[in-house]
């Protein structure tokens, strides 16, 4: 088939090389603008727009999917089917009719569970086991199309969001390969999503990640995993704030402190939570570089008086 491919960030490039490896002709990008990103803040191309400038295929970038000059072109390509992987812009229906076999997209949750912009972080963030990811036609509704294949995950105790999206990113793009073939040979029927099972999963934002410490400790971890590596857990210290890596629970039987109290040990810090301490990792303050959470604390010299987070 003739396919037309939308994606923008690094986790959509696994599915671009699936496509350009397979048996299916991809003769162009839709991407985001060009946007500024990093320290710097300087104006690049989205790592989707970089890869497929590489390989020699057209880029584009609309503004708004619904410009008329976009779609025009879209028609000129004559795509007989879209392909998504987190393009990350809503589609009108004057856009989704253009291709014979409509838009088809990689979502990574097992539908129609967690439907939404943030399906791996809100997996843990509510401490589910098993996640996954689905392929289905867009329709008007969110992530509401019907389904064409889905596989599963396992959850790992330790995984952040990005440990998680790295695999399930790879996994997809198998997925949404296998799924343009059957829909090629008219062997693949997408069926309607169930009724029942519905949860949405909104994007987290930075006021989302900031820790309570008075929860339990295994809301804080799962949090902080959630938000790992973006949007970043975060904490204050003194009006400071201080982004925070992944924290372990400590084991039985270790003192209880105060929600928000460090305690520094010899082998590293604990922070009180709303049950048991959890053992911090790395952290890093406002303005300055990541660093282990002993060093850290070791240089704040408060002079034995609590030190205390939020």
């Amino acid at each position: 088939m003739r396919l037309v491919f939308a994606g923008t960030p690094a986790t959509a490039v696994a599915s671009l090389d699936a496509l350009l490896k397979s048996r299916h002709e991809v003769v162009a990008v839709v991407t985001r603008p060009d946007a500024r990103a990093g320290r710097g803040l300087q104006v690049g191309a989205s790592p989707v727009a970089e890869r497929a400038s590489a390989a020699g295929i057209e880029v584009l970038r609309p503004a708004r999917p619904s410009d008329p000059g976009f779609q025009e072109r879209l028609r000129q390509l004559s795509p007989d089917c879209c392909p998504v992987t987190a393009y990350g812009a809503l589609l009108p229906q004057s856009a989704l009719d253009i291709p014979a076999q409509g838009w088809v997209n990689l979502h990574f949750s097992v539908l129609p569970a967690w439907r939404g912009a943030a399906p791996v972080q809100h997996a843990i963030l509510h401490g589910d086991d098993v996640t996954g990811a689905t392929t289905f036609r867009i329709v008007k509704e969110l992530d509401a199309g019907p389904v064409f294949g889905v596989l599963t995950e396992q959850v790992l105790p330790d995984d952040t969001a990005g440990d998680l999206l790295a695999r399930l990113s790879i996994a997809g793009a198998e997925l949404l390969v296998a799924t343009m073939d059957g829909i090629e040979s008219g062997e693949l029927e997408a069926r309607p999503q169930p009724p029942d099972g519905v949860s949405l999963a909104p994007k987290i934002t930075t006021a989302d990640a900031e820790v309570r410490w008075q929860q339990p400790a295994v809301a804080v971890g799962r949090l902080i995993r959630a938000c790992t590596p973006a949007p970043g857990a975060w904490t204050r210290l003194a009006g400071q704030r201080v982004k925070l890596g992944p924290v372990r629970p400590v084991a039985a039987g270790e003192t209880p402190l105060p929600p928000g109290e460090l305690r520094l040990l010899r082998d590293g810090v604990l922070a009180g939570t709303g049950s048991a301490p959890v053992r911090l990792s790395d952290v890093q303050p406002d303005g300055k570089r990541r660093m282990p959470a002993a060093d850290w604390v070791r240089g704040l010299r408060l002079d034995g008086a609590p030190v205390v987070l939020g």
